[in-house]
C-alpha cells in the first residue's frame, strides 16, 4: 500500500464581511506586477469621480511603496480625533496613506500580522464619512495585504491594471482569479502604457497586438459572472 494522502481540511464558513460605516461603495484597484500606473488609475478614477460631484476616499494600502501623497500633491499630516482619524484631503478627495504617517526615504519593515491590523485602522478607524466611493489603491500581487482586505472588507468590485506586455498579463491574470475565488466582480480592465503617439507624424501607434489583452478581458468577463452567480446561491440572479 502506497503512502496515504492526508485528508483535507473541510471548507471554512465565509466570514461575515463588516461594512464601513457611511461608505456605499468600496472599490479595490489592483495588479499582478508593479509599475503598470495602478496608483495613477486610483488617483485618477478618485479625482473624476469628485469632479462629478460624487463623495470620494482613497486609500493607500501599497504600504512599503506609498506614493498617493506625491501624486495628489500633499504632505499634510492626518490628526486624531477622539478614538478615529481625520483624513487628509486633496482635490476634494479624503486621502489616508502610510506615507503621510511615515514620511520620506525611510522604509516600512514590517511583517503580516502589523500590516492587517494597520489595515483596519485605516478602514475603520478613519474618520471616512459619508462616501459614495471608498477607493483602495492596493499593493501589487497577491500578497497579505491585498488578500486581507479582499477577505475582511465589503467590496463591491475591483479594478485590474496592466500593460500590455506578457509578463504584465500574466501576472494580471493571478490578480484576477483572486477576486473570482473571493467572489469580487471585476469591473473592469485597464491596459496603461498601450499605444504611443509617433513624434512628427502623430500616428497612434500600438505598442503590442491588441488580441491579447481581449482574450484577457473575454476571459475575466467570464469568470466574474461566475463569481457573481455563486455569491448569490442558486436559483438568484
Amino acid at each position: 500500500m502506497g503512502p496515504q494522502q492526508p485528508r483535507q481540511a473541510p471548507p471554512q464558513p465565509e466570514q461575515p464581511k463588516q461594512p464601513i460605516p457611511g461608505v456605499r461603495h468600496l472599490i479595490a484597484v489592483g495588479s499582478g506586477k508593479g509599475g503598470v500606473g495602478k496608483t495613477t488609475v486610483a488617483v485618477n478614477l478618485a479625482i473624476s469621480f469628485a469632479k462629478l460631484g460624487r463623495k470620494v476616499g482613497l486609500l493607500d494600502a501599497d504600504v512599503y511603496g506609498p506614493n498617493v501623497p506625491l501624486m495628489m500633491g500633499s504632505q499634510a499630516q492626518p490628526r486624531g480625533n477622539a478614538d478615529q482619524i481625520r483624513p487628509v484631503e486633496s482635490y476634494g478627495v479624503k486621502l489616508m496613506s502610510m506615507g503621510f504617517l511615515n514620511p520620506g526615504d525611510k522604509p516600512l519593515v514590517w511583517r503580516g500580522p502589523m500590516l492587517h491590523s494597520v489595515m483596519q485602522q485605516f478602514l475603520r478607524a478613519v474618520e471616512w464619512g459619508e462616501l459614495d466611493f471608498l477607493l483602495i489603491d492596493l499593493p501589487p500581487g497577491t500578497g497579505d495585504v491585498a488578500l486581507s482586505l479582499v477577505q475582511t472588507a465589503p467590496l463591491s468590485g475591483a479594478v485590474v491594471v496592466t500593460t500590455p506586455s506578457d509578463v504584465s498579463l500574466e501576472d494580471a491574470r493571478k490578480a484576477i482569479n483572486m477576486f473570482v475565488q473571493v467572489r469580487v466582480p471585476i469591473l473592469g480592465l485597464v491596459e496603461n502604457m498601450s499605444y504611443l503617439i509617433a513624434p512628427g507624424s502623430g500616428r497612434w501607434q500600438r505598442a503590442t497586438p491588441m488580441i491579447r489583452s481581449q482574450r484577457l478581458s473575454a476571459n475575466w468577463r467570464y469568470a466574474s459572472k461566475r463569481a457573481v452567480r455563486k455569491s448569490k446561491g442558486p436559483g438568484r440572479r
